[in-house]
């Protein structure tokens, strides 16, 4: 068994893996289900910024990983909840345009949106990057990376 001492193994399983389709495209406008979405990867994937908006938060455990792969060119790039009761737990750790140490940015009481804005809030640009947590009913926690520039602020906000 060597390393996998212990461990239960399912040979069907490893004879016969499923492959599924890992990542998705946000487009323009994507709204979120656990049960399609769930252990994806969102891809920010438009010039014009993507809008993405989460299912209801049931404390399920769900994750949803989200990573720009177009820069966005006008508009911003936004992950939000889909009520008014579900908000976000957790940071962003942002780079700086300058030499100085990067911010780390923690979600305030009642923040339900990220956005990036293109330069203080996120430059949504390729290679940022969000892991977001269905943690417990009506609270996600986020963890995740990105840059900005000039005077840089929180991707964090109440919107919804």
């Amino acid at each position: 068994m060597g390393i996998y001492t212990g461990i239960a193994l399912d040979n069907q399983a490893l004879n016969n893996p499923v492959i599924t389709n890992a990542t998705v495209a946000a487009g323009s406008t994507k709204t979120l289900t656990a049960a399609a979405h769930a252990s994806k990867t969102i891809k920010l994937d438009t010039a014009s910024g993507s809008v993405v908006t989460l299912p209801r938060s049931t404390g399920g455990g769900a994750v949803y990983k989200f990573l720009v792969t177009v820069t966005a060119t006008s508009n911003s790039h936004i992950i939000k909840v889909g009520n008014s009761t579900d908000e976000f737990r957790g940071y962003v750790v942002q780079d700086s345009d300058t030499a100085t140490a990067p911010n780390i940015w923690w979600a305030a009481d009642n923040d339900d949106t990220i956005t990036l804005n293109r330069t203080t809030t996120g430059l949504a640009a390729q290679g940022e990057y969000f892991e977001i947590v269905d943690a417990v009913s009506g609270h996600y926690f986020v963890r995740g990376y990105s840059q900005a520039s000039g005077v840089e602020q929180t991707p964090f906000s109440a919107t919804v």
